[in-house]
Parts: structure tokens; C-alpha cells; sequence
């Protein structure tokens, strides 16, 4: 339930007492006619003249008092409350004897006939009838209570008394369209899939062969890939129900929640069977156990346990498929990749060129594009994009074609959004300090010209001095060429050189230096640091990797006092040996700075004049003459 939805309900609720109150107040004044309107003179001025016949006295408990109802000739009722119950049965009895004794002498008494006086017993009210009222105001409330959280754990996906059922969505056959068409650049991956499509349509050819078709497949690969979505085609292909739930679901504050609502899953799994279960970020729930700061028992690890006796529970080919999804393989426990959990593990990669246009062609089918879009070329720009990066490039450039009433979209269009995806939305009207603009304007034609330079790392998209939603003062952005499976030790020398172009620049130009090169300075260290420890590319230290896995991951508490790998002498020669490569590689940089120095001041005054340049402009500063250098 919505905040407005709980509102409305407490003034229903308000509204209800308020009927309640003017319904109780109305019957108070229906039952005592004019209590405050008569009294006891009023009383004994009607006495006296006659006007009453019937006197009825309800007294109270031990002190003589009570209510006494006057009842006069016209039938009128009048009742008032009496300090003294005693004064009145005397007046009323003094007035009968004084009518007899006038009727004696022969006079004409003042009544007819005695005033009847009646004296009712004590009144007492049970301390039932006393508390009911009360009694019937606090279960409304509590009602109305029981309402509201039932309501309001109704919007969270189950009810008050339902914490133990599981959160899944079901999707049937109709509620979604998505099939393997809808799945561009994950050509293999459907090959895998498709052997499960073929099962869930046509069991029965498995089975005769005696084949045992994997309980669970688990999806990894980095975010964005679209895994979720492969999983959906899956059940769209296979027109069986889909069960998608998250791993976070899972847990709750509650101790045993999670096991119950694994249990649930599955027995619901069993109702609608053939059909895909769907676990979205598995790690949340299947992290290795053992690795918490509380122990062993608490309650992300009983939720696992449920989980792996729940998935060896059915039977084999029952037409359940378990399908999962993470981009931390790494921290999954042991126990649940092992075959007859998840059997089949399908590694969805970041798409190369040929898969980045088939995605955007997909997600460029509703979009209009004017005749110099060229999706290849764009594809051949987006190195290392996933589905969701160029889903969210394009949707960007739609919004900038329309923000410009546009009817299509347009090269500039891409190129603009390319950027503000890249490195944020320019700030162009934040006002830079004219020596703040040059120093930028130097560091970062000392970037591009590596950029330019080295064969491995290049070459150069776009070299901007406006400042960014990113926080930078400028940005340089490269334009990969090709799609490099693996990196090479030049390759990472020739990042680190680039990173030191900034700082070099400024030094060489101003004799001094800033800040702005903080975050360079920290990016070469840990490329060179990995080069070291990581990957073995130090003759001095070997193939030894000195990197330990816990220190990297940290968070999975197994001991934060883990000692290191290596000894303190080994530290002293990592530290030595990342220092060599951070010195070479910042001395082969000067002097190709150096050696480009009038290039260098033409970029700058290039950029310190119109602010961005593109790729195409920034090459025409170099000569025929500055050709490319080997591989450093």
C-alpha cells in the first residue's frame, strides 16, 4: 500500500469513530429527556400545585441518592437528579396526607387522587455492561490495525502472515514475447540454451536415450550482458512457465524466512511443471559458507543449505529447470556448482564487433536514423560495450535528437551521446579560470599525443577541455580499433606512459605541477603493481604470482589478518621492481614529448581555442613526417 493509499485509510477510520460518538451522544440524549432542564424546585412547585401522580425514585447504591422520573398529569415524564431521596418520598407523602385530611373536613383536595410513589431497587451495573463499550472500541482498533499491515505487506509481494511463501513472479506464455530473436550477439550461448528449449518441448526423447538433461545452468559474465534476458528466451522459446525471483529475496530479518521461502519456490516449481525457475544475483544467497563474521548459522547460509537439498530434491528430468545468474562466480560456494546443482555453467561474454551490431540493430528497430548513421562503424567505436551500454547509447541519442526536434537521429546525435556515456555531460557554462584552462588545455594534449603516438593504445576519438559531470577538468578519449582478448606487456606499458602524458606536459610547459594528475598517477601504479605481482611480467621476480586472493577479497571476512604470501624482502623487491617500470615508462614518455614538444603547443593553443577537438582535427597537427613508433 502507497503512502496515500494508508492515508485515506486512517480517515476512514477517523470518519468511523466519529460516527461512533455521535451515535453514542444521540442515545445519551434520547434516554434522559431533560435532565438538566428540571430540578428539584421545579419538582416541588409541581408537587404542590398538583400536576404530579406518579413519583419513581431510583436510588443508589449506600448514600441516599438517586434519579427520580416525575410523571404529571399530561403524561409528561421529567427527571432530575436527587441529593436526598429521603426529602422526596417525605414531600410526596406530606402531599397525600394533606389531600386526605382536606377530603375529611369536606374540602376540595388539591389531587384527586395519592400520588403513587415507587422506590426501585439499588441499580447496580455488572462490570460486564461497564466494560463492553470499551471492549467494543479496542478490537475495532485492533481490526482496523490488523487491516492496515495486512494491506501493507500485501503490496510488498505477500501478506502479513505469508513471510515463509516465496516472492516469485510466474510469467505464462502470454505475459511475454521475448524469444531468441530478441537475443542478439550471443550467437553460442543460445547453442548451449537450445538443448534445454528442446527438452522442456520434448522430454520424452531424452528420456528413452536414458540422457539426464541438467538440473540448473548458471549464467555468468559481467553486467549488462544480458543474461536475464537469455534466461526469458529460454522460457519464450520453450512456452513453459517462467519463476524469476532474486537472490535478496531470500533473506530477510527473520530467522528461517529464506529456507521457507526455498521451500515454497520449489514446491510451487512442482505445481507448474515443466517450467524455468530463475534466480537473478545468486551470490546475494549462495556466497561460500563459512566466510560471515557471525558463523555458521545465520541466516544467508540456512537459506543456502535449503537451497542445495531442495535442488538434489527432485528428481531428475521432472521438467524443472534451474536457471541462475551472477557476475561474481568467484564467491559462490563450492557445493552448488558441482554437477547435479547448477551442471552447466554458459559464460556470456561481452559481444565483439560483429555482435555489437546485431545488438544494435535490435535497439535501433523502433528508432529512426538518418542516412549517415552507420551502425558498423559505430559497433567498430564501442570496444568493450555491452548490450545494456549500447541499449543505453542509443536511447541517448534518441533523447538528444528529440530534445533538438529533430525527426531522426543523426550522427551528432551519436557522437554527443558517445561522449556523454563515455566521460558525463559536458558543463560548458562553468567558468574555468583562464591559467586553470591552459594547464588542462597542456595535460591533455600530452595525453593525446601518446595516444597518437603509441601503436597499441590509440588512436584518438575526441580531446576536450570542458569540464565534466565526472568532477575532471578535461578528458582525452581514445577510439579502440580492435577487440583485444588478452593485453600484452607493451600494451601496459604503453597505458602507463599515456597515464604520465598529463603530468609531463605540465612539467615540461609550466615547470611545475598540479593535482589534476592524482588519478593517473593511481591507475599506472596498479597497472604496474599487477604487472608484478599478478601477471609475471618481472624478469627479476619470475613467474610467481604474489597476489593474494584474499587480500582481494576482503569482504568475505575469512580472516582479516591474514598474513602475507611473501616475505618482507620479496615486498621490498615488488616495490622496487613496480618502481623500475613506473620509472622507464615515465622516462620513454618525456622524451617523446620532448621530441613532439611544437606539436604539443599546437594542440594546446587548438584546444585553448575551441575548447573540444575531434580525432580527425587533432591528427591533421602532426606532419608526414611523425610516423608511428615500434612497440615499446
Amino acid at each position: 500500500m502507497n503512502k496515500q493509499g494508508a492515508f485515506r485509510g486512517i480517515v476512514w477510520f477517523l470518519v468511523l469513530l466519529a460516527l461512533i460518538a455521535f451515535a453514542y451522544s444521540f442515545w445519551v440524549r434520547s434516554t434522559s429527556i431533560d435532565l438538566y432542564e428540571y430540578n428539584f424546585t421545579k419538582y416541588q412547585k409541581d408537587l404542590a400545585e398538583g400536576k404530579i401522580n406518579t413519583v419513581l425514585i431510583k436510588q443508589n447504591e449506600e448514600i441516599p441518592t438517586g434519579m427520580v422520573s416525575a410523571i404529571t398529569d399530561d403524561g409528561g415524564r421529567h427527571e432530575f437528579y436527587a441529593s436526598d431521596i429521603n426529602e422526596i418520598i417525605r414531600m410526596a407523602e406530606e402531599q397525600n396526607l394533606l389531600n386526605q385530611q382536606m377530603l375529611s373536613e369536606g374540602k376540595r383536595p388539591v389531587r384527586d387522587q395519592d400520588i403513587v410513589i415507587t422506590l426501585g431497587d439499588v441499580s447496580r451495573q455488572s462490570t460486564f455492561s461497564q466494560m463492553l463499550p470499551y471492549v467494543i472500541l479496542l478490537i475495532i482498533i485492533m481490526v482496523f490495525m490488523f487491516v492496515m499491515m495486512m494491506s501493507m505487506q500485501g503490496s510488498g509481494g505477500g501478506k502479513m502472515m505469508d513471510f515463509g511463501k516465496s516472492r516469485a513472479k510466474m510469467m505464462v506464455e502470454n505475459d511475454h514475447d521475448i524469444d531468441f530473436t530478441k537475443v542478439a550477439g550471443l550467437q553460442e550461448e543460445k547453442q548451449e540454451l537450445e538443448e534445454i528449449v528442446d527438452f522442456l518441448k520434448d522430454p520424452g526423447k531424452y528420456c528413452k536415450l536414458g540422457a539426464r538433461i541438467p538440473k540448473g545452468v548458471l549464467l555468468v559474465g559481467p553486467p549488462g550482458t544480458g543474461k536475464t534476458l537469455l534466461a526469458k528466451a529460454v522460457s519464450g522459446e520453450a512456452k513453459v512457465p517462467f519463476l524469476s525471483i532474486s537472490g535478496s529475496d531470500f533473506v530477510e530479518m527473520f530467522v528461517g524466512v529464506g529456507a521457507s521461502r526455498v521451500r515454497d519456490l520449489f514446491a510451487e516449481a512442482q505445481r507448474n511443471a515443466p517450467c524455468i525457475v530463475f534466480i537473478d544475483e545468486i551470490d546475494a544467497v549462495a556466497r561460500k559458507r563459512g566466510s560471515g563474521l557471525g558463523g555458521g548459522h545465520d541466516e544467508r547460509e540456512q537459506t543456502l543449505n535449503q537451497l542445495l537439498v531442495e535442488m538434489d530434491g527432485f528428481g531428475v528430468n521432472e521438467g524443472i529447470i534451474v536457471m541462475a545468474a551472477t557476475n561474481r562466480v568467484d564467491i559462490l560456494d563450492p557445493a552448488i556448482l558441482r554437477p547435479g546443482r547448477f551442471d552447466r555453467k554458459v559464460v556470456v561474454g561481452r559481444p565483439d564487433v560483429k555482435g555489437r551490431e546485431d545488438i544494435l540493430k535490435v535497439h535501433t528497430d523502433n528508432k529512426p536514423l538518418g542516412d549517415d548513421v552507420d551502425l558498423h562503424e559505430i559497433a567498430r567505436t564501442t570496444s568493450g560495450f555491452v548490450g545494456a551500454d549500447l541499449e543505453n547509447l542509443m536511447n541517448e541519442a534518441a533523447i538528444l535528437a528529440a530534445k533538438n526536434n529533430r525527426a531522426y537521429i543523426q550522427k551528432p546525435d551519436v557522437d554527443q551521446a558517445f561522449i556523454k556515456v563515455g566521460v558525463g555531460t559536458e558543463k560548458k557554462s562553468r567558468l574555468v579560470p583562464e591559467k586553470t584552462k591552459r594547464i588542462t588545455a597542456y595535460h591533455e594534449a600530452g595525453h593525446a599525443i601518446l595516444y597518437h603516438l603509441l601503436p597499441d593504445v590509440g588512436p584518438v576519438y575526441a580531446v576536450s577541455i570542458i569540464p565534466t559531470g565526472e568532477g575532471a577538468a578535461g578528458y582525452t578519449m581514445r577510439l579502440p580499433q580492435n577487440d583485444n582478448e588478452f593485453t600484452t606487456k607493451g600494451m601496459m606499458r604503453q597505458d602507463i606512459m599515456v597515464d604520465f602524458g598529463g603530468r609531463i606536459a605540465e612539467e615540461l610547459i609550466f615547470e611545475d605541477i598540479t593535482t589534476g594528475a592524482s588519478q593517473d598517477i593511481k591507475v599506472a601504479t596498479q597497472t604496474a603493481r599487477s604487472m608484478v605481482t599478478k601477471y609475471g611480467m618481472s624478469e627479476k621476480l619470475g613467474l610467481i604470482n604474489y597476489e593474494s586472493s584474499d587480500e582481494e577479497e576482503v569482504f568475505l571476512g575469512r580472516d582479516l589478518g591474514h598474513a602475507k604470501s611473501f616475505s618482507e624482502e620479496t615486498a621490498v623487491q615488488i616495490d622496487s621492481e613496480v618502481k623500475r617500470i613506473m620509472d622507464e615508462c615515465y622516462a620513454e614518455a618525456r622524451r617523446i614529448l620532448e621530441e613532439h614538444i611544437e606539436i604539443l603547443h599546437r594542440c594546446a593553443e587548438l584546444l585553448l581555442e575551441r575548447d573540444r577537438i575531434d580525432g580527425k582535427e587533432f591528427e591533421r597537427l602532426f606532419g608526414q613526417n611523425d610516423g608511428i613508433l615500434g612497440s615499446i
